[in-house]
């Protein structure tokens, strides 16, 4: 009965993306309107019951305190964020202003939406969190799970292809690229709730490409895990990883019909 009571829930929902939607105009209006008070409209808390009423859930309290907390604990993630938004500032040397990171880095639009639905799966709505976060990977490239743990002054590089876990715990300052994956040795049904994804501690790079395995392997804090590297296993601090794949320089003597080809 309460299974066919979630699916008519479903039904009501008006689309998959109304979540991420709702979490958009949260930073917009946080980042882009910029209010001068931490007044959260009530506008927002209307809609935001309205989203989570009409999903499924094992907890029919979450619409009782929910909102109200959300209100309140905006406000702490907008504190955070700025914290992140000048990590991309310090890392990156291509951008100019704050406002270019917030309008077009996909990588801190992304960890805004995350850290907006970190909040809402650690209070019990994972549904809603989820929904969040697939919309932040469909419209970015990069996925990262509600359940991730990220610090502040996270930053993340081009960003397109990263794949983060549900039970990744990422420390400050850590700098990721393009294509890094921090994921499970195992998808076995049972290693639900263990921890499955690695842990990073602080000021650690983590190159474009490099994978990272397992639930028992940590980067030790002030590491540099160079690009396409595989780890399945822990590095100290203050460790160099590199992948030592031989790349070959020819000399040859210029000739004006080599680059023609037929196929």
């Amino acid at each position: 009965m309460k299974e066919l009571e979630n699916r008519t829930k479903l039904h009501c929902v008006s689309t998959r993306n109304s979540p991420g939607i709702f979490a958009t105009k949260v930073f917009n209006y946080l980042f882009v309107e910029e209010p001068e008070s931490n007044e959260f409209p009530d506008s927002f808390i209307i809609k935001l019951a309205e989203l989570i009423d009409a999903l499924p859930s094992d907890d029919d309290n979450l619409l009782c305190f929910l909102p109200a907390k959300f209100r309140i604990e905006i406000w702490k993630i907008k504190d955070i964020l700025l914290t992140d938004l000048d990590a991309f500032m310090a890392g990156d040397p291509a951008v100019h202003t704050h406002d270019e990171v917030i309008l077009a880095y996909p990588g801190f639009y992304t960890l805004a939406l995350h850290r907006i639905a970190h909040f809402f799966y650690i209070e019990g709505a994972w549904l809603f969190a989820r929904l969040i976060a697939e919309y932040a990977h469909r419209e970015t490239g990069i996925d990262i799970h509600p359940g991730a743990q990220i610090e502040s002054g996270f930053f993340i590089d081009h960003g397109t292809g990263i794949v983060i876990g549900e039970t990744s715990i990422i420390g400050r300052n850590v700098k990721i690229f393009q294509g890094v994956t921090l994921g499970a040795l195992s998808v076995e049904k049972w290693r639900r709730g263990t921890k499955r994804h690695p842990t990073v501690e602080e000021n650690v790079v983590l190159y474009a490409g490099c994978t990272i395995l397992g639930g028992n392997t940590v980067i030790g804090h002030s590491s540099v895990i160079g690009g396409n590297v595989w780890l399945t296993q822990s590095v100290k601090p203050y460790s160099t990883v590199v992948n030592q794949s031989k790349v070959t320089i020819m000399q040859r003597e210029f000739d004006e019909n080599y680059f023609d080809f037929v196929i």
